[in-house]
């Protein structure tokens, strides 16, 4: 099913079927009689006596062909609130067979600028599908007419909301797809494609990562067929040279945990431990595509973590990027061997105000948080709080997790500098985070997102129906836009 918004000065049809009203939280409608018809009046006056107000959308069928729908609006409502709002009627559409309904943006009583921009951007989110591999497709086209004074969304809101969703949904397109065709050769090509939005790609095939010394990172990948990459999006949206913002994704795109290997149920939804690279992507497209006024650096590191006769065995040693060594314990624990890598990479080369990295890391994470909260890790307060109000703004919630010294006992190794997991046990993600911070070199301001719980729903969200969720876009760009812009 696809989306279209017209905005129009008037009403299509007269009078206008399957129409769209505001009303406030307590469904009082006496702010209506301008807009509908006295016998219309009367009738939803009299339903609305033993209709359950709790619910904040409530729809009566006039006749066969009209359907009024009335949506309460809270007097205290957040902007996260009216795009669910907007998402919640996405599913009243999806049981519907009609193709074409009307927003009367006039019944709309509250200041918040732009309420319906924010209602219909939350609807499209909403409406995401990833059905390019069923044979019978769901071709549906509704049409959403909005009218009213208010109506249009101003060029700078139109292209922020466009520019959010197509990259929302690059990123859950990137997470849909099967291990067969978005491997790390694949992966690779798509993201040259983003040189057409104005972003500068740079593509390190295991030759050039060889001769980096990348070993941390290509250790991962070569049990597998498929090649290993570090790829680097920037985006200069500034006149200035002043050091990017960075963002540095775990991009494993199929993971059997190699010779540490995974129990086979539900290892097919392995496809989704490259969501964190797939975050990054869709936040510098989405930078690009609204000409964002920052510098900007994504990083991801893209692999395959396979079993072969030539894959990383329980026991090995490498060295990172860093200088520094590492034993590997479990093969299963690869995510942050890419992170470790890329993350000082990124330090040296481009040193950046700040990095944030993403990865679906720990499963230690779900048992934390579940799929409420992704776990936020940090050597900086500020940064940290920074994170903390943008998720909460756009409804993708962060928790802040300990990190401490006492823990590095957990990872030191007697072999090596250090160890890729912790066998004592307890303390999953944090001795993981405790990892990652390792290879911060220059104590540059660092936030580590363990998404594991978030990146994927079997149920859907709030602004997803099922399958990849997109967290973290939306949650950056107000990162960017709230203090970087």
């Amino acid at each position: 099913m696809s989306i279209k918004i017209n905005y129009l000065n008037k009403f299509a049809n007269n009078p206008p079927t399957n129409l769209i009203l505001f009303v406030d939280e307590n469904f009082n409608i006496n702010g209506l009689k301008k807009t509908i018809s006295n016998i219309e009046f009367s009738y939803i006056s009299d339903l609305l006596k033993t209709s359950d107000l709790r619910k904040r959308i409530l729809f009566f069928k006039i006749n066969s062909k009209k359907t009024i729908f009335l949506i309460s609006i809270k007097k205290e409502i957040k902007i996260s609130d009216i795009e669910n709002l907007g998402a919640k009627f996405n599913s009243y559409i999806n049981y519907d067979k009609k193709k074409e309904y009307f927003v009367n943006s006039d019944t709309i009583n509250n200041k918040i600028k732009n309420f319906v921009g924010y209602f219909l951007h939350g609807l499209k989110l909403k409406s995401y599908e990833f059905n390019i591999y069923k044979s019978d497709k769901n071709k549906k086209i509704v049409s959403i007419n909005v009218i009213g004074k208010n109506n249009k969304s101003s060029t700078k809101d139109h292209l922020r909301f466009k520019a959010l969703e197509e990259g929302s949904f690059f990123a859950r397109d990137l997470v849909s797809e099967p291990g067969n065709i978005l491997h790390p050769d694949e992966y690779a090509k798509r993201l040259n494609t983003l040189k057409k939005f104005g972003l500068k790609i740079n593509i390190y095939d295991e030759k050039k990562l060889k001769k980096l010394g990348m070993n941390a990172l290509l250790g991962v990948g070569q049990g597998s067929i498929r090649g290993s990459y570090l790829v680097t999006m920037e985006w200069n949206g500034l006149k200035n040279s002043s050091n990017p913002l960075a963002f540095v994704g775990k991009g494993v795109c199929f993971d059997t945990g190699g010779y540490s290997l995974k129990p086979a149920k539900f290892m097919e939804d392995m496809t989704y431990d490259m969501a964190g690279s797939a975050t990054v992507v869709g936040l510098m497209k989405n930078l690009a595509l609204r000409k964002a006024k920052i510098n900007a650096v994504g990083v991801v590191g893209l692999v395959e973590n396979m079993v072969s006769g030539n894959a990383q065995r329980p026991g090995d040693i490498v060295k990172s990027y860093s200088g520094k060594t590492i034993e590997i314990l479990n093969t299963d624990a690869e995510g942050r061997l890419v992170l470790a890598d890329a993350l000082t990479f990124t330090e040296k080369k481009f040193k950046p105000k700040f990095i944030v990295d993403l990865a679906t890391l720990t499963g230690a994470i779900i048992v934390s948080l579940g799929s409420e909260y992704a776990g936020l890790f940090s050597n900086d307060d500020k940064l940290s709080k920074q994170l903390l109000e943008a998720g909460d703004k756009v409804g993708e919630k962060l928790w802040r997790m300990p990190l401490h010294k006492n823990f590095d006992k957990l990872i030191n190794s007697k072999n090596a500098d250090m160890q890729n997991i912790n066998y004592v046990g307890g303390a999953g993600s944090t001795t993981a985070a405790q990892f990652l911070q390792r290879f911060i070199l220059n104590k540059t301001p660092w936030a580590h997102l363990d998404i594991a719980g978030m990146a994927f729903s079997k149920y859907g969200g709030a602004l997803n129906s099922g399958g990849a969720t997109s967290y973290g876009v939306r949650l950056l760009n107000q990162l960017i836009e709230d203090n970087y812009e």
